[in-house]
């Protein structure tokens, strides 16, 4: 059965981003004029997945107020002949039906996941990361569900990633890659330089089926008590087919101040309406 759900978890402290996440989610933080969470939702839409579910921190409910329909700010942008930006607002509200389940403990990936299987159901459904924003011409998400729909199992994200990068994320290992596509081995979390048995790096976009909650429920907390998402998939490896995908275009941590700084220097010098300037007042810095 085709994908119709995208789980998208933004419970968290945003420390990274502190002194600005005391009064605003990390992922309500802008590149440029859009938040992590809207290239998500928008991203999902493009691919045909028409439901998404935020996983909140409590306190954190209002985050789904940003893609309800506002007919005020609407008819006031109309009335002052800004129509253009009227229709970006108007389809912000268009782009998914949006619900919220509420994370009360911060237990890590693989419990935020958890805590939505009553929102999501039997179906297989699509994880989103908002700290990784992935720009493509065609939405990585909407190529992993069809490599999902014909191999039957799940996906992960894969992409290749320089040595010192390894030890801070999961790492997989893979067999007869073909086209991008691979099958996955195994996953090893925040392995050591010398125990990765890659370069591939699991990156924020998932298709998972049904059989990840009871995956999920078996498992023991990890370090600081929390429940790893990658072991999760690993414990289903052989049991469920698995596939990685290499995606094309690029990518940018913007869970990083760094990162979202480089991804909105990316969009500036190309957006129509800000390329002429933003490159101009680049080129006087030096």
């Amino acid at each position: 059965m085709t994908v119709q759900k995208a789980l998208i978890p933004v419970a968290g402290l945003g420390t990274r981003f502190l002194p600005a996440t005391l009064a605003t989610p990390k992922v309500m933080i802008p590149v440029i004029d859009k938040p992590p969470v809207h290239f998500c939702v928008e991203e999902a839409s493009l691919a045909g997945i028409d439901h998404t579910v935020l996983v909140v921190s409590p306190g954190q409910e209002s985050i789904a107020q940003y893609f309800n329909r506002r007919l005020d700010l609407e008819s006031a942008l109309v009335q002052r002949g800004k129509d253009e930006l009227a229709q970006t607002i108007r389809l912000i509200s268009q782009m998914s039906d949006v619900s919220v389940v509420v994370q009360e403990k911060q237990l890590g990936l693989g419990h935020a996941v958890l805590s939505a299987e009553g929102a999501i159901g039997n179906n297989p459904f699509a994880v989103f990361l908002p700290d990784d924003l992935i720009l493509s011409e065609s939405p990585t998400i909407g190529q992993m569900v069809d490599i999902s729909e014909k191999n039957e199992g799940m996906v992960i994200a894969l992409k290749k990633v320089p040595d010192e990068d390894l030890s801070q994320l999961g790492v997989a290992e893979v067999k007869n890659t073909k086209k991008r596509i691979s099958e996955i081995m195994s996953l090893v979390e925040k392995p050591s330089l010398e125990s990765a048995p890659s370069n591939l790096a699991v990156i924020g976009r998932y298709i998972l089926t049904k059989e990840i909650f009871d995956s999920i429920r078996d498992l023991k907390p990890g370090a600081l008590g929390e429940i790893q998402l990658t072991d999760g998939i690993a414990s289903l490896l052989g049991k469920i087919p698995c596939s990685g995908y290499e995606f094309e275009g690029e990518h940018f941590d913007v869970g990083t101040p760094l990162g979202m700084l480089k991804a909105s220097v990316y969009i500036g010098i190309r957006r129509r309406d800000l390329k002429s300037k933003f490159t101009q007042w680049i080129s006087d810095l030096n």
